[in-house]
């Protein structure tokens, strides 16, 4: 027993060590990685930690900022860089690892393989290190479901504060969507197991509602009135329009910094088969197997465990059934819960489970290593690996963001500037564009380019129609 948990350890460690190096091995993407990045950049500069800025002097309504304080963080710590920005949400994944095998261990489950479950989930192993708000909500859910459960089981109210606490720091990552995930996972449990009526006795009398949620008031609203104050106009636009129009209205125009998403409702049962992947699969088995299913729920201990755990995995995709609003790593929060929730229905794994458990590792390195060329068309950073940093940049158009976070936030709307360009400088100009309007740029010399976009350095600048695009 002894080597298989020394075994199990190692090969945890390989998993985090190959997600550790990527980390610095691929560009900022867009436009989540690039815009998160942008903002985190944005914030050092200026030195302004109250209000994440989508630009210099715009205010960024869509998010709280806790995932830009604790990128800036780093990358004032450290380096503003690739690695040092990510490198924060790696952490968080490795807490809530660290949360997952603690409470495996204290359910009397093997922590070991709770812990290589959860981190070899895709969904996980991306989140874990990659430049958006998910990895940290997903540790916010996990402290506050665990800390809910361990008081109810124990009528531990220390364990209830840390649930709130956690409920407070969600709300710094996301907003009040924590609430709603954690409603819909618990209510259900409570009516489930205990009755309506008695349900909601016992929750009272277990649970420090009022004194719990004054905790997380404390710890998150406090920013809330400063940003309000700050920017009048962001608790309007954030509470209703991101928690409310941007689920109920598909293709939402109101979204000040993208374009809304607009899926088939539904969508986001199939996001989690493949963002779960490839423990949505054994959690499917466990549930449709007649004989695991009866083991799983026997008595009453493992069904308030296991139910507990059913009720957590499946709260994100109830919560946005009916929203066409929507992105796959919306699962997330729930995907600690599916790691446990395998371990307790399979108890050991044989050799199909450690195979499955090296896919997740082995198709991240690959991605980074055989398909690098492909994350890098995902980002401008390449058109600027060899310029005159001093030169100012120009965009025929808005500016990508990464073209603002590898330009330093030099990159200008060429639009905008017109009226006082003074060569030289550079101008991205969209390749696509240029062919379909048979284009040529005189005055300018090519400098770079990557699929979608061309960079030019130009003394002056003058398109006309005359020839091809040609340099």
């Amino acid at each position: 027993m002894q080597s298989l948990s020394v075994r199990l350890t190692i090969a945890i460690l390989l998993v985090v060590v190959v997600r550790l190096i990527s980390l610095g091995a691929y560009p900022l993407m867009d436009t989540t990685e690039a815009r998160y990045g942008e903002m985190a950049r944005i914030m050092v500069d200026t030195g302004n930690w109250l209000t994440p800025q989508f630009d210099y002097g715009v205010p960024f309504w869509g998010k709280p900022p806790m995932q830009t304080w604790v990128s800036a963080f780093s990358g004032n710590l450290f380096s503003i860089n690739e690695f040092f920005l990510r490198l924060p949400h790696l952490i968080s994944g490795l807490l809530t690892l660290a949360i997952v095998g603690y409470v495996a261990k204290r359910k009397g489950i093997s922590p070991y393989l709770s812990i290589l479950t959860l981190l070899t989930t895709v969904g996980f192993y991306i989140a874990s290190g990659a430049l958006m708000t998910d990895s940290l909500l997903a540790l916010a859910m996990t402290i506050s479901m665990v800390g809910f459960y361990f008081a109810w089981e124990g009528h531990d109210k220390n364990s209830a504060y840390l649930g709130f606490a956690g409920i407070g720091f969600g709300l710094l990552i996301k907003g009040p969507v924590i609430i709603v995930l954690i409603g819909i996972a618990v209510v259900p449990w409570i009516i489930t197991n205990y009755g309506l009526l008695e349900g909601f006795r016992q929750f009272w009398r277990r649970i420090p509602i009022f004194s719990g949620l004054a905790l997380a008031l404390i710890i998150s609203a406090p920013w809330y009135l400063l940003a309000e104050q700050a920017t009048p106009g962001f608790l309007d636009y954030f509470i209703i329009g991101e928690h409310w129009s941007r689920f109920t209205v598909s293709g939402w125009e109101g979204d000040l910094y993208g374009s809304a998403h607009d899926e088939i409702k539904g969508t986001i049962w199939w996001y989690w088969l493949y963002t779960a992947f490839p423990w949505s699969l054994f959690a499917v088995y466990l549930l449709v197997n007649q004989s695991k299913r009866k083991q799983m729920f026997k008595d009453k201990v493992n069904r308030r465990w296991n139910s507990f755990l059913l009720f957590w995995v499946i709260s994100p995709m109830v919560l946005f059934t009916f929203a066409g609003n929507i992105l796959q790593m919306y699962v997330l929060p729930g995907i600690p819960a599916l790691a446990l929730f395998i371990v307790s229905g399979m108890q050991t794994f044989r050799r199909l489970e450690y195979l499955l458990c090296s896919i997740t590792p082995i198709a991240v390195l690959a991605l980074i290593t055989a398909a690098s060329p492909l994350l890098y068309e995902k980002s401008d950073t390449a058109l600027f690996e060899n310029i005159d940093k001093s030169m100012p940049v120009y965009y025929e158009g808005k500016p990508t963001f990464s073209g603002r976070y590898y330009t330093s936030g030099k990159a200008l709307n060429l639009n905008d500037h017109k009226d006082e360009l003074v060569p030289p400088y550079y101008v991205v100009v969209s390749k696509s564009r240029m062919v379909a309007t048979n284009k040529n740029i005189s005055g300018c010399n090519y400098v770079s380019e990557n699929r979608k976009r061309i960079l030019v350095e130009c003394l002056g600048i003058s398109i006309s129609s005359e020839s091809s695009t040609s340099f």
